[in-house]
């Protein structure tokens, strides 16, 4: 696709000005754009479109639209699929079914460079990163597929968000395109392991998503253990960043706790993380999302049972933490994010 436009990447304004530079009235941009929003994935599906405007489209630009491989239905409704882009590259999407709408938990990177000891999307490394219009394009063929709307975005799937900034920024400006998709911004939660330059980056762009952070532990011995990213920016680094975050944008924080049996699931890392929190986010409202690890094949962790994970919640809202336990939804079809990639390319080696 060298040297040619990623037109799925490019918002109503710039297709406008790439149509006219191709000697083309404006009105044939509107007419593009509803089609790449309805998931196109050709330009010879624009059925309203002149041949030789197509022919000239085929020349200069280039679809990039997730292409469905796999797809797997949870008994819950939870729909989980395996895209391949344009080059060959695997990534995941998962819808969950809410009373409330669909969401979407989308893939921003093809694998992940962070190293997270408890993630299956970190085993094989980092490929790439997705272009905006790779991670557009999995909304819009999920909500294709399902012939339902999507509701909100998570982006919490394979890669860091904040490692692909600039082109997750922009996704974030096309998936609230009026004309486009319309999703709100306050229906978008953007999940993140904590590199703190971006956090600032992130506060600056007038952009009322809400940020996830994965914390995990409530030390830094046990957090570098588990998270790589904290050698770098630790919690207090990392805690302060969020703090000045919510100050400077008053968008609500919600903190990421994966619990993992025999490492950060006592009741002494239960007090400690309540410590911790109110010492550097007292002044902003501090909710705690806990998550039973994934049993993840190569990583070996198991889950905290029910009763220490409910300890666990009870010292956090002790400490007036507010504190929920994510519903595990798709256990049934591997929806953790990673899963089928990494199979995907244990087939292909063998």
């Amino acid at each position: 696709m060298e040297n040619k436009t990623d037109i799925l990447s490019l918002t109503p304004a710039e297709l406008q000005e790439f149509i006219i530079s191709l000697g083309e009235p404006r009105y044939r941009a509107d007419q593009i754009y509803t089609f790449l929003m309805r998931g196109a994935a050709t330009f010879a599906e624009m059925t309203n479109i002149p041949k030789k405007l197509i022919e000239k489209l085929e020349n200069t630009a280039f679809i990039a639209s997730a292409k469905q491989v796999q797809k797997l239905t949870s008994k819950d409704g939870t729909v989980k699929y395996l895209y391949e882009m344009y080059d060959g590259e695997k990534i995941e999407s998962v819808v969950m079914k809410y009373h409330y709408g669909n969401t979407i938990c989308i893939s921003s990177e093809a694998g992940c460079a962070m190293g997270c000891a408890f993630c299956a999307s970190t085993l094989g490394g980092i490929s790439r990163k997705l272009l905006p219009s790779e991670l557009l394009s999995q909304v819009i063929q999920s909500g294709k597929d399902l012939g339902e709307r999507i509701d909100g975005v998570v982006l919490m799937g394979i890669g860091e968000p904040l490692d692909n900034y600039d082109n997750v920024v922009k996704f974030l400006r096309l998936v609230n395109e009026e004309k486009g998709l319309n999703i709100g911004l306050r229906h978008i939660s953007l999940s993140t392991c904590g590199i703190v330059p971006r956090i600032y980056d992130l506060a600056k762009e007038g952009l009322p998503i809400t940020l996830s952070v994965s914390l995990h532990a409530s030390n830094d011995e046990t957090r570098s253990a588990l998270m790589p990213v904290n050698k770098r920016w630790n919690i207090e680094a990392l805690l302060t960043a969020c703090r000045d975050y919510f100050a400077s944008t008053g968008r609500r924080i919600s903190f990421e706790y994966t619990l993992i049996s025999g490492k950060n699931a006592t009741e002494q890392a239960a007090r400690e993380l309540s410590a911790v929190l109110r010492k550097y986010c007292s002044s902003m409202p501090i909710h705690v999302n806990l998550i039973p690890v994934n049993a993840v094949k190569e990583r070996g962790f198991t889950p905290s049972d029910k009763a220490d994970i409910a300890k666990f919640a009870a010292i956090l809202e002790k400490n007036h933490i507010v504190a929920t336990v994510r519903r595990h939804l798709g256990s049934d079809i591997d929806a953790s994010c990673g899963q089928l990639r990494a199979k995907s390319a244990q087939n292909q080696a063998t």
